[in-house]
């Protein structure tokens, strides 16, 4: 890589951060390879948070506060994911402007960034990217999912710590507890609690988690109920924050993310290298004759695959 881009990233020169996020985002092997072995025995000290939950929770309002908060003491890079159109390819990455008041503030980074297909509410290669931004040396990256529900279970092992928000909408009691939110949350954000029924949902939460034994290494997720309106309980979700952020350096928690992290990227990156050298054009070939055979006489998936593995 540039030697002065990576001056640029490590002075936390948000020019250069673009310039290499933009790289990392374009999935070339070469340039991700060129970047991370620049930059990467300089991570490991960023503080992550990942904030998920519904369409509509408030996800980027509680963001925006927590900047607000925060930004005089500490500098925090935003990667706000947004969901990419199977149609289109395009994104509206329309989070930026919620959070435009920060734009000339050197103490924030904000980006925006398409799914680009992931599953999980994140982004391929957000990892690398929050790699970046840890070189850069900012105190707290925040990571926020596109807010699909149930299915976004990337942001665990993206994040040291994990918000979900919910809000008086969210559903009866019992969606809330099916939901597979409640296994990953650290915290949960009872937002827009001026309105009616959070204080419902805020008791059923706490009877639920009251009824887990957890030992003394494993954290207790904190039920909050914020207003954005009302600027109410942002104190307290700060303190539970950092509260969590010492549990997790008394604990080895922090070490245990990173570990648990590498190996992670580690396992993805090879399954992308092995996939991308495995297809050539004698293997689409057989698929796509395979195609073209009435189903009553097509090969089963399995056999097929068998069939293309052996080619």
């Amino acid at each position: 890589m540039n030697h002065n881009l990576t001056e640029g990233i490590l002075s936390q020169n948000h020019q250069s951060i673009a310039k290499a996020i933009s790289l990392i985002e374009n999935s070339n092997d070469s340039d991700i390879e060129s970047i991370l072995s620049s930059i990467y025995n300089k991570t490991g000290q960023s503080y992550r948070i990942g904030i998920t939950g519904p369409p509509g929770a408030g996800k980027s309002s509680i963001t925006n506060e927590l900047i607000n908060l925060l930004s005089d003491d500490k500098s925090i890079a935003i990667l706000s994911v947004d969901p990419t159109s199977p149609f289109t390819g395009g994104a509206i990455l329309g989070d930026r402007i919620r959070m435009i008041e920060h734009y000339n503030n050197p103490n924030i980074f904000i980006r925006s960034i398409g799914s680009r297909g992931s599953k999980g509410g994140l982004s391929k290669n957000i990892n690398i990217i929050a790699d970046v931004l840890d070189a850069a040396d900012f105190d707290i990256i925040i990571l926020e999912t596109v807010g699909v529900g149930q299915v976004e279970l990337d942001i665990v092992e993206s994040a040291d710590t994990t918000i979900v928000v919910l809000v008086p909408e969210s559903g009866d009691d019992i969606q809330i507890l099916k939901a597979g939110m409640m296994e990953i949350a650290d915290i949960f954000i009872i937002n827009k609690s001026d309105r009616e029924g959070a204080e419902k949902i805020a008791v059923s939460l706490n009877n639920f988690l009251s009824t887990i034994q957890h030992e003394d290494h494993i954290w207790s997720p904190e039920v909050i109920q914020t207003s954005v309106y009302n600027k109410t309980g942002f104190n307290k979700l700060i303190k539970t924050i950092f509260d969590r952020y010492k549990f997790l350096d008394i604990n080895g928690g922090r070490e245990a993310k990173h570990r648990d992290r590498y190996i992670s990227q580690v396992h993805d990156l090879i399954s992308s290298y092995l996939t991308n050298a495995f297809w050539n054009d004698n293997k689409e070939e057989v698929l796509n004759k395979e195609l073209d055979i009435e189903i009553k006489n097509r090969k089963n998936p399995v056999a097929l695959a068998k069939k293309i593995i052996n080619e």
